[in-house]
């Protein structure tokens, strides 16, 4: 192949056609809608798994990496507790025991979800009890509100809760719902109003007393692990024979991240249809050019060039107008990446979304999808034209033109 030819001629076709201008402000535009679908992709990409990542930090802060629940009564206990400890020195363990309960404060009232922890073990593997709990001295009937129940009640320091259990105490002929008073310390805030209005923490001690549960024994026990999906299996095996189990936060979530990456998937191929579109414009640009220079493609031809070489020549100007828009939708969207997430461009509610800045992450499975994606479609939308030009009937072309 005469690669001096193709590229001097490769030059020539990517030039603006003054003659046939519509050819060059069809290549033009081709370039930019790939660019554009490129940097729309990037973006958007990094925004879902930036936002899954997002929900996936604040459910672990309030569901747990792993969790340890009992599959028969009794089976949680302290000497559990001590024997995982000893076996697996690297993960964090954090006893609890909950139930549903109605709150009160005067004249108003909520319900939610109330954990009886210990303190200290509580505050190692949840980072939002901590912040709360660390300048208190946590008492056995103490309890720690989410923000929302805080701002509901109108609750303020030293404020006396009464709380509601669905466990009933016989008084006289009828059941009475067992109620105690609880001294009100903080609250936190997860970010997230659904917990920040549902969950509320005392000792593990008050709700053994309240509930009448045995010292010891506990609902479960939270785990914090750095690898969950390695250390869940460790743990199965641990304890198959000592009736309880062990479910992952993906377990527990699985319905929520199992629809946002359908919807991740649905959105890449909707926009991978953009660069599809776009690349239309790359197959119309090479055809318009090869039909206004078939007297060209015929002179060369009967000179002696190979049909391998025109179709080289017409791959090449696409790829030249389909990668050279790859690269600039690339930069594009490291551009936008970077000022979306240095800059407060956009900002979002943050009781909705879990945080006010657009979270942004883009994983490089996803960059290289991409580029894999818009290469496949800019080659086979420079293929057909350049195919087209080889079939050109060389004697009447040049008998007619």
């Amino acid at each position: 192949m005469n690669k001096n030819l193709i590229n001097f001629i490769v030059k020539k076709y990517l030039k603006f056609d003054k003659k046939n201008p519509f050819i060059s402000i069809s290549a033009i535009l081709a370039f930019i809608g790939v660019a554009i679908g490129v940097m729309v992709l990037i973006l958007s990409m990094a925004i879902m798994n930036g936002t899954a990542k997002e929900f996936e930090k604040k459910l672990f802060t309030m569901n747990y990496p792993l969790t340890i629940y009992s599959k028969s009564t009794n089976s949680v206990t302290e000497d559990l507790l001590l024997e995982l400890e000893s076996n697996f020195k690297d993960l964090k363990f954090s006893p609890f025991i909950s139930t549903q309960a109605i709150v009160q404060n005067a004249n108003n009232m909520s319900g939610g979800m109330i954990f009886g922890v210990v303190p200290e073990k509580e505050a190692q593997i949840n980072p939002i009890f901590k912040e709360a709990y660390s300048d208190f001295e946590f008492n056995k009937f103490d309890i720690i509100t989410g923000i929302g129940i805080s701002d509901k009640l109108l609750l303020t320091k030293d404020s006396k809760l009464t709380l509601y259990f669905t466990e009933l105490n016989p008084a006289g002929f009828s059941l009475m719902p067992k109620m105690k008073r609880f001294d009100y310390l903080s609250s936190f805030s997860s970010g997230l109003s659904a917990y920040d209005k549902a969950y509320m923490y005392t000792t593990i001690e008050a709700l053994q007393t309240l509930l009448q549960k045995d010292v010891g024994v506990y609902d479960g026990i939270h785990v914090h692990s750095d690898d969950a999906f390695v250390d869940i299996e460790k743990l199965r095996t641990f304890l198959e024979d000592k009736r309880v189990g062990v479910v992952g936060w993906w377990q527990q979530n699985g319905n929520f991240f199992a629809a946002m990456k359908m919807e991740k998937t649905a959105l890449f191929i909707v926009l991978m249809l953009i660069i599809l579109v776009a690349s239309l414009n790359i197959i119309s640009s090479l055809l318009m050019t090869v039909m206004s220079r078939r007297k060209e493609i015929a002179l060369l031809l009967s000179m002696g060039a190979s049909s391998k070489e025109i179709k080289s020549i017409f791959l090449r100007v696409g790829m030249a107008i389909g990668f050279g828009g790859i690269i600039l939708g690339i930069m594009l969207g490291f551009i936008g990446y970077f000022l979306l997430d240095t800059f407060d461009i956009v900002t979002l509610p943050a009781d909705v979304y879990g945080s006010a800045k657009l979270p942004l992450d883009l994983a490089i499975s996803d960059f290289i999808s991409i580029i894999i994606g818009s290469i496949i479609i800019v080659l086979f939308s420079s293929y057909y034209p350049a195919s087209r030009a080889t079939k050109i009937d060389v004697i009447d072309v040049l008998r007619n033109e």
